[in-house]
């Protein structure tokens, strides 16, 4: 019999983690309780006091919500997790129980738009200074540390204009500084790059993206070591009640199941999109990260597996050839969600980081004719023809 310390990803995020009831159910139980009765007061009180493991209150957790952050655990090579009730719930948490008021972080300029938010706004208004550089520049991560520096965060490949941040590197500033490294790692997916063995002290999801994969509910997850989960993030998490809900959880667990079929498909996909995008003359930029013309090339070959299921890429024409491609598509759908199994195309200028102010937009390469693909599972011939018809629109 195999060890199960030598599965593959695919094997691990069928079996991972699986608890079984008395009735031993094929499929993962749902639990839908807030609560759970407790046989005597004397197990209540020991249950509270922490003497007696097992459930309270399913706001601090639950048998289906546990199978889910196991299997995501065993998939990340992490000790313990978290799941909240969306990505930015993971973000958020993640960086506030990491600082306390008069501390500084040092976050990539890269980053999702609520992401940002949350490091130039939310966090100051609770004393915590952010400076925030290009993560693609060491130096820059070096020179902005200060003795109060307590966090760095990025997301590798960043969101829209998938660059590529070097995490072995930025780890070593950051434990250096006595600083934790907090990445996103949601475009990469754990399927082709592993964070935590790059250097990384912290991991967090949206997994209302490849992990759904299906456009069906939100979700986020906090991974991490053992000692940090338990003594610095689940008491906010407790106390604050982001958490996840069972039955979001159970259709994270099923599209974990198939999550890796899923992830190799858009990923060929993707790259197939790239090659022809990139020879149209009517596309003026293209990034992906499989690509050798990538700017970040050596970085993506040191740190990743493969590619990304996302594509960015710039019209020549700006925001109305953007819009008229978008326009035309009859396959791809317009709409801000990715990693889903229907393509998306999204105008991250008017959308996803509208709230970002234009100088801002502008020096990350987010420009008017600046659009993101993420690719789905349409055959890819259907795809193509969808994309030809589109740029002929143009």
């Amino acid at each position: 019999m195999s060890n199960e310390k030598d599965w593959h990803p695919a094997t691990r995020l069928v079996h991972g983690g699986t608890l079984r009831s008395p009735f031993n159910e094929t499929s993962e139980a749902l639990f839908l309780t807030q609560g759970f009765v407790y046989p005597s007061a004397e197990k209540a009180e020991a249950r509270f006091n922490g003497d007696d493991p097992g459930f309270v209150y399913s706001r601090y957790a639950n048998p289906t919500v546990d199978m889910f952050e196991n299997r995501m655990c065993e998939l990340e090579g992490a000790q313990a997790a978290r799941a909240t009730a969306s990505g930015m719930a993971a973000v958020s948490s993640a960086l506030l129980a990491s600082v306390r008021a008069g501390d500084h972080i040092v976050a990539a300029k890269a980053l999702f738009g609520s992401c940002r938010y949350i490091a130039e706004t939310v966090l100051p208004r609770f004393g915590v200074e952010a400076t925030l550089v290009d993560g693609t520049k060491i130096e820059e991560w070096k020179a902005a540390v200060r003795p109060n520096t307590r966090v760095m965060f990025l997301e590798s490949p960043t969101n829209p204009t998938l660059s590529v941040v070097d995490i072995a590197a930025v780890a070593d500033i950051a434990h250096e500084a006595g600083a934790r490294l907090v990445v996103d790692n949601v475009f990469a997916t754990a399927l082709w790059q592993s964070p935590l063995q790059l250097g990384a002290d912290v991991v967090v999801y949206s997994a209302t993206k490849h992990i759904d994969g299906q456009g069906r509910c939100l979700g986020g997850i906090v991974l991490s070591d053992e000692e940090w989960i338990e003594e610095e993030f689940h008491p906010l998490f407790k106390h604050s009640g982001p958490s996840l809900s069972p039955f979001n959880a159970w259709v994270m667990l099923k599209g974990l199941e198939t999550m890796p079929l899923r992830i190799e498909r858009q990923t060929e996909s993707a790259a197939r999109i790239a090659d022809f995008l990139a020879d149209h003359k009517a596309v003026s930029r293209l990034i992906y990260p499989g690509r050798d013309d990538h700017p970040q090339a050596d970085v993506v070959k040191k740190q990743m597996r493969a590619g990304s299921t996302l594509v960015a890429f710039e019209l020549a024409g700006g925001k109305e050839a953007a819009f008229a491609f978008s326009n035309a598509l009859d396959i791809v759908k317009i709409s801000n969600n990715l990693g889903d199994a229907k393509s998306i195309i999204c105008h991250p200028a008017t959308t996803t980081h509208q709230n970002v102010a234009e100088e801002a937009r502008l020096e990350l390469g987010i420009t008017g004719g600046m659009l993101r693909l993420s690719v789905g599972l349409e055959h890819i011939d259907d795809l193509l023809a969808d994309f030809d018809k589109a740029l002929a629109a143009i």
